[in-house]
């Protein structure tokens, strides 16, 4: 009796009250869920001290120890991370952050002449404030994980004075992008009549396009240097490769990702005849500065703050990493093709879109007129364009993105095995094998992972399915 009449007094609470008190229940009860599953993988990290038998040819005791190590600090600053973050979100809401943030913004609108008409205006501050907001409060964790974990580890290879003026220069750049465009979706969605959701979908598709299209060739440069991949036999190893599938490769980039950070990656990009393929210069062997020695660095020229100190570099040559050779670099490159051979991005981008278009836009063109959704959130008085953005997009759609997320990840994995499959057909099995091995080893990757933790966070299939997959692909 005293469950049901819980319940029954809940229901017969006003309708704002039950919003606002399900978007707090489902905040923490996703939290709670995901700490279950981090202790869960915590737990691997300290009971398994040693190598596992089925991992005793690819991983070296040493290695696995410094990547378990490694990975534990990890998972205790996102405990700490997690746990301030849902804190400060609770308190905002509880304490009306987002309603209080909206009235400053439109008292700066009001000292420079702005009235309330001026809604628009008053959005754009409101996100200025709010981005600065989250920059601020997200600052001191990002310099303990930059200075201090990956410090420890070996990976950090940038000074205070480069990762400060990296972090403004990004506020900077997405000040840039996202103001224009948000002022131009709520033009939009003011004056696109009872069909405005459908006119938002394909602006907002415009301007995916369009980012994915410059991203490289005119925002990324603002933080990292490109050159063209030297003339040689892995060039001309890519163009073949590429020529083999179709691919309309047109530039073979190698981005100096070594002044940053010791990880690696490779990616391509572009639409229709003009793909370019980007190297970190961490994945080459013979390119990245972190894999020449004591001698070859004495011979560089010195590097100014914003490159990273040279002196810094030849004391961490201890902690080089191992990189893949040519033939390892050309399986990584077949794999990452086999994405666009198999279509992998364009379904990424259709299914991005058709989510976009319902439920997203689509629910929300339902849901702005609902002023209990307002005064949920304490807006009583005022029903801000922005306001529903914010609070349709990430707290009332909160459970079905959760879900989508999920599957999103369980098609990931798919085709990753399915990319690696391709990168076989190219044959490449064995090179993508060992290169797999290293790349975990350089990343310092724990190779034991608790399948609950695993099936729902990682996008790429564990180390071993993968290297089971293609052990099974090179007796074949």
């Amino acid at each position: 009796m005293g469950m049901w009449a819980s319940l029954d007094a809940l229901w017969e609470m006003p309708a704002e009250k039950r919003i606002f008190g399900a978007v707090l229940l489902f905040s923490w009860t996703v939290y709670l869920w995901e700490t279950f599953l981090a202790q869960r993988q915590r737990r691997i990290y300290k009971t398994t001290t040693h190598v596992p038998p089925e991992l005793g040819q690819i991983m070296d005791s040493e290695t696995f120890e410094k990547s378990r190590l490694y990975q534990l600090d990890k998972s205790t600053f996102s405990f700490w991370s997690g746990l301030y973050s849902e804190i400060e979100g609770t308190l905002i809401l509880l304490f009306g952050g987002i309603p209080y943030l909206w009235r400053l913004s439109g008292r700066f609108c009001g000292y420079a002449g702005f009235g309330p008409e001026y809604e628009i205006t008053q959005s754009l501050v409101f996100l200025l404030l709010a981005t600065l907001f989250s920059a601020l409060t997200g600052l001191p964790w990002s310099l303990y994980n930059t200075f201090v974990i990956e410090e420890k580890h070996g990976f950090n290879q940038q000074t205070l004075g480069f990762f400060m003026k990296d972090a403004i220069k990004k506020f900077v750049v997405t000040q840039c992008i996202l103001l224009p465009v948000s002022s131009l979706l709520l033009y939009i969605i003011k004056i696109g009549g009872d069909y405005f959701f459908i006119y938002a979908w394909l602006f907002t598709l415009v301007v995916s396009l369009v980012l994915v299209t410059i991203y490289a060739d005119y925002i990324a440069p603002l933080f990292d240097k490109f050159t063209p991949l030297p003339e040689g036999k892995l060039k001309e190893e890519i163009e073949v490769m590429a020529k083999s599938i179709d691919f309309p490769l047109t530039k073979v980039y190698v981005v100096e990702g070594s002044k940053r950070s010791s990880h690696s990656n490779a990616y391509f990009y572009g639409f229709f005849k003009n793909k370019r393929i980007v190297l970190f210069d961490t994945l080459l062997e013979e390119y990245s500065v972190l894999n020449k020695d004591i001698q070859e660095d004495s011979g560089m020229e010195p590097r100014n703050e914003e490159e990273g100190n040279s002196e810094e570099i030849k004391a961490k040559v201890k902690n080089k990493k191992q990189g893949c050779k040519n033939e390892e670099v050309l399986a990584v490159l077949g794999h990452e093709l086999g994405h666009w051979k198999l279509g992998h991005t364009v379904k990424n981008i259709i299914i991005s879109q058709v989510n976009e278009f319902f439920p997203v836009f689509f629910l929300f063109a339902v849901l702005i007129g609902r002023k209990e959704l307002f005064a949920a959130f304490g807006f009583y008085d005022s029903q801000p364009t922005l306001i529903g953005l914010l609070i349709i997009f990430q707290f009332i759609f909160s459970p079905y993105n959760e879900v989508l997320s999920f599957c999103l990840t369980v098609l990931s994995r798919r085709f990753e095995f399915q990319a690696d499959a391709f990168a076989k057909k190219l044959g490449k099995a064995k090179d993508l094998y060992s290169a797999l091995i290293k790349l975990n080893k350089d990343n310092l990757g724990f190779p034991v992972s608790d399948w609950l933790f695993s099936m729902w966070h990682y996008s790429h299939p564990p180390l071993l399915e993968r290297l089971q997959a293609l052990k099974t692909m090179k007796q074949h």
